[in-house]
């Protein structure tokens, strides 16, 4: 894939207002800025495996290993944030929670969402404050079994973002972290099936991504056909029907459809000579007749 499509257009707020608020007079700082904005992105690792032993604390309180999260087999939507974001990182969570809530799928049901703390200075008292305004605003209390937010040590934290190839750096003069808008959906076994990108994901997309992840153990046989007719466009960042797999389906589906119809005529026909008066034969084996 391209190295360009893998940069994320969007930043955080951080990096855009540095080099907004440069003047002429401090082109240094921004030639710095852009230096600095030049290492936020994301290196796609499609297929790479997270560290299971990774240990973070959850919103309760409690010790947790990353793998815990994976222990059902069920898929996993990522998100790497800091709760105490001034802009990007709540507009990926309002996007997400918005993007959820229009899927017939339950997240402790069908998924699972682990939001992971990239600053390791925050607690697991502001993580469970950040929850439980995200599982006010999803309006499905149920879904609090399925969502996690964690904090942990920046060893842990910048472990699991090297593995995802998710790119950040720590901002000193604004006291924030330059990072990319970026989701993960993860398959069951802990691999990087799929990279969602921006702060809007639609229903469709995270439905596919869902289904990949799956490999099709979610959903009906109905979503999964869909799935064998989409198939991911990393230039347009979305799912996209794939024609060549439409034409195979389509005519799959006609031959089927032939044979059906095929089927029905020939048993038609078959009855009618069967109604005929003195349609008869004879058994050759046994000398008797038959109808």
């Amino acid at each position: 894939m391209n190295r360009a499509i893998k940069k994320v257009t969007i930043i955080s707020a951080a990096g855009v207002l540095v080099l907004l608020s440069a003047t002429n007079g401090d082109a240094q700082a921004v030639r710095d800025s852009v230096a600095e904005l030049d290492s936020i992105g994301v290196d796609e690792k499609l297929g790479g495996l997270v560290p299971f032993d990774l240990v973070f604390t959850d919103d309760g309180g409690q010790q947790v290993n990353l793998g815990d999260y994976f222990a059902e087999g069920r898929p996993v939507i990522l998100v790497l944030a800091y709760y105490e974001c001034p802009m990007l990182c709540n507009l990926i969570l309002n996007g997400l929670t918005s993007g959820v809530k229009e899927l017939d799928w339950k997240a402790g049901a069908e998924y699972r969402v682990v939001v992971v703390s990239i600053n390791p200075r925050e607690t697991y008292e502001l993580a469970a404050a950040k929850k439980k305004n995200y599982i006010e605003s999803l309006g499905t209390p149920s879904a609090e079994k399925g969502w996690s937010f964690l904090v942990g040590e920046e060893s842990q934290s910048r472990a699991l973002a090297d593995a995802v190839g998710f790119k950040y750096y720590w901002v000193q003069e604004r006291q924030e972290y330059a990072h990319p808008a970026v989701i993960y959906l993860l398959s069951g076994e802990g691999r990087v099936t799929r990279y969602l990108y921006g702060i809007e994901f639609a229903r469709s997309d995270l439905r596919l991504g869902l289904l990949e992840a799956s490999e099709g153990k979610i959903g009906n046989t109905i979503d999964r056909l869909i799935l064998y007719c989409y198939h991911y466009d990393p230039d347009a960042r979305s799912y996209v029907i794939f024609a060549g797999n439409v034409m195979r389906l389509g005519g799959a589906v006609t031959v089927v459809l032939l044979g059906i119809v095929l089927g029905v005529l020939w048993y038609r026909e078959r009855r009618r000579r069967r109604a005929r008066p003195g349609s008869v034969g004879r058994d050759s084996r046994a000398g008797r007749q038959i109808p």
